[in-house]
């Protein structure tokens, strides 16, 4: 199946890394000579559409005057995720649990590309899916991040700790500050809902929690926040800065 994905930075992205495009939607009047080079040396279909019409088309507003359309997004088994990640390397794996944002979705992605997350579990129900706003957000890591759905993600936990994974879930309570948690070890970064944190059963079945202080007024962090802050400290202790 296909789908419409859009935004300057996604589209853009698509046509450098010489990703299969059917076909690109240009708002009239909108002008990238960059952009437009490319589509002319790939010779890929190009319809210009009204901005009203492609507002319609779309179902967006935010498109800024370009759509791609391109294959639906791959996502993997479990094992092929786990199969994929360089032998030798220190694994880290990001879930996420009833995270319905799409924005906060890509702005995850987009962070595990920058800190070289392996991939990042979602759950099928409950859950933000790959979708045109999350692509945009991520600013192409969504292509370059590996996605695995999964049916339950407490079953999912227990099938990573045989496989020698700890498992370390970002929660508030009957948790320890983030600055001692371990992450030198195989590891899976549990980040929760914007509105509900991580569902009890899931808590249950990670090693530990962690917390990230808060000193003001305001109780909670952005999820897509926290998780880039938790990510940014694993990092860091895996990659000590020698002075």
């Amino acid at each position: 199946m296909t789908q419409y994905v859009y935004g300057k930075n996604v589209v853009r992205s698509l046509l450098e890394d010489n990703k299969k495009i059917y076909e690109i939607l240009l708002a009239d009047g909108m002008k990238d000579k960059e952009i437009e080079a490319l589509i002319r040396q790939r010779n890929i279909k190009l319809r210009v559409l009204g901005r009203k019409k492609m507002d319609q088309f779309l179902n967006a507003t935010n498109h800024q005057g370009i759509a791609a359309k391109i294959d639906d997004y791959k996502t993997y088994e479990l094992d092929e995720l786990l199969e994929s990640i360089p032998k030798g390397k220190t694994p880290l794996l990001v879930m996420l649990d009833g995270l319905e944002d799409p924005h906060n979705l890509g702005a995850i992605l987009r962070t595990c590309d920058c800190v070289g997350v392996d991939g990042v579990i979602i759950g099928k129900h409950r859950n933000v899916k790959l979708t045109p706003t999350v692509a945009k957000v991520s600013t192409g890591a969504i292509d370059t991040v590996k996605v695995s759905m999964v049916t339950n993600l407490a079953q999912s936990i227990k099938y990573l700790k045989k496989q020698g994974y700890w498992v370390v879930g970002a929660d508030l309570h009957n948790s320890r500050d983030y600055r001692e948690g371990q992450y030198d070890v195989p590891l899976v970064l549990v980040v929760g809902s914007e509105g509900f944190g991580i569902s009890p059963l899931v808590a249950k079945n990670c090693d530990y929690c962690v917390r990230l202080p808060m000193e003001g007024s305001v109780t909670s962090l952005n999820a897509s926040v926290a998780c880039g802050i938790l990510l940014y400290q694993i990092y860091n202790g895996r990659n000590p800065v020698d002075f």
